[in-house]
């Protein structure tokens, strides 16, 4: 336990390190994508949970981040101002369920809390993943990714092609999202540190509890069934209900993060939801190492940060498809591994040489 707390001390003096840095160097501006890149961090760690320790592959998480994203921009923004004489709409603004505010031009709009769109869209994929998770993890390997790739390709084409949530254009103008007083998630320019500062206690969270999880009896299953499920299973595990609760716990983990980075763009688009996102996910989780929480989380940052600053230009797709390849080629186990065994390599043919 006590190495686990140095570890998140670790990595929260990182994170202030880089602000600091940022603000010496006067590109504070970076922070903008530094906190992009915090909450797509989030669905490759929710990732290395599935894919490193249940040993459950999805090409599908790209659909689970955008239900987040949109359940709670939907709610965020549709207006029931010309309903406001109805009971229920009545009954919903007496609990405080309903926000009055000013849209883009100007108009007041009354729309569902914030708080009623994160929590709603949590429980939405909670529920999904529930009920595509007890048939499809019954699959393995390929079947298993192109089953979850197939669901992705559902949401991708529900959200391109209906009205309720723009299509192609997605939905815009998603207010802030206020988690306490003077504490808010929103793109706005004068809030830019406080905003990487708060996905960054999420993801310092996240870690934290991953690294419980692990280190826990229920991380030994897990890792017990990547090893060999069939031996995990006759040693009295209940791999299929590991299996489900591992791959419902990365579904809301990875649809907080939509309905967050969606409240901090102002907005989504159908982008998020195509195959695309889910292999640059899965080719993130690659390089960083399958059962690697830091790996996964300095190649997400790394990666995402560099691709939201167009470093790679019009072959951005093309890059984490390259990577994706390469990793499995030369590095299996991830890029760090990679230079460990480098290391270890040239230490043992140093005497040979001598």
């Amino acid at each position: 336990m006590r190495n686990i707390y140095l570890k998140i001390l670790a990595l929260t003096i990182t994170v202030v390190g880089i602000d600091l840095v940022t603000n010496a160097m006067d590109k504070t501006y970076y922070l903008t994508q530094l906190t992009m890149s915090l909450y797509y961090a989030m669905v490759v760690l929710a990732l290395v949970l599935l894919m490193g320790y249940a040993g459950q592959i999805s090409l599908g998480h790209a659909g689970f981040f955008a239900i987040g994203g949109y359940t709670t921009a939907v709610m965020s923004t549709i207006n029931l101002l010309p309903y406001k004489d109805k009971p229920l709409i009545n009954t919903l603004d007496k609990l405080r369920l309903l926000v009055l505010r000013e849209d883009l031009y100007g108009d007041q709009i009354l729309s569902f809390n914030p708080w009623v769109g994160v929590l709603l869209s949590l429980l939405i994929v909670a529920i999904v993943a529930y009920i595509i998770g007890i048939p499809v993890l019954k699959l393995k390997g390929h079947y298993l990714a192109m089953a979850t790739l197939g669901f992705g390709i559902i949401v991708y084409r529900i959200v391109l092609g209906t009205a309720l949530f723009g299509e192609a254009d997605g939905i815009s103008d998603v207010p802030a999202f206020k988690i306490l007083p003077g504490l808010s998630i929103n793109g706005e320019m004068d809030t830019k540190r406080m905003n990487y500062y708060i996905a960054a206690f999420f993801v310092v969270v996240l870690v934290y509890l991953l690294l419980n999880l692990i280190n826990s009896r229920p991380g030994r299953a897990l890792r017990a069934i990547h090893g060999a499920e069939e031996a995990a299973e006759a040693s009295g595990i209940d791999t299929a209900k590991y299996k489900l609760k591992a791959f419902v716990i990365s579904a809301v983990i990875t649809a907080l993060a939509g309905a967050l980075l969606t409240h901090f763009n102002g907005g989504i688009g159908p982008s998020e939801a195509s195959v695309m996102k889910s292999v640059r996910y899965v080719a993130i989780v690659a390089a960083g190492g399958m059962t690697s929480v830091w790996g996964g989380l300095s190649m997400a940052m790394i990666l995402n940060f560099l691709s939201l600053r167009g470093y790679f230009g019009s072959y951005d797709d093309a890059v984490f498809g390259a990577v994706l390849i390469l990793i499995m080629l030369f590095a299996p186990e991830g890029l760090l591994s990679l230079k460990i065994r480098t290391g270890i390599k040239k230490k043992t043919k140093q005497p040979h040489n001598i």
